[in-house]
């Protein structure tokens, strides 16, 4: 069973990271640092879009509309986070 966690528990970094690295990238988006007329640029993020879109969307439709400010994913990391303190903390309770 503590294999079972140890896989869950990388799961949840891989979720972190490609959250962050999708934060990050749209703010560079909206700086105007990154331009979506390249092919790269465009192919990331519309990537990452089609990934994370069917977990924000549930996240979305219980936050209350915000005036434009998207806490999606930081309810999202929140979330990657309890389930990692919970999974780290009951391993020795599995195993």
């Amino acid at each position: 069973m503590g294999s079972i966690a140890s896989i869950l528990l990388m799961i949840l970094n891989v979720i972190w990271f490609i959250v962050l690295v999708h934060v990050i990238m749209s703010w560079l988006l909206s700086f105007q640092i990154l331009n979506m007329r390249q092919p790269l640029v465009a192919q990331i993020w519309y990537g990452l879009n089609r990934l994370l879109e069917p977990i924000y969307g549930p996240i979305r439709r219980f936050l209350p509309p915000m005036g434009g400010l998207d806490l999606a994913p930081l309810i999202l990391l929140l979330g990657v986070a309890a389930l990692q303190i919970v999974i780290t903390r009951n391993m020795g309770a599995i195993g």
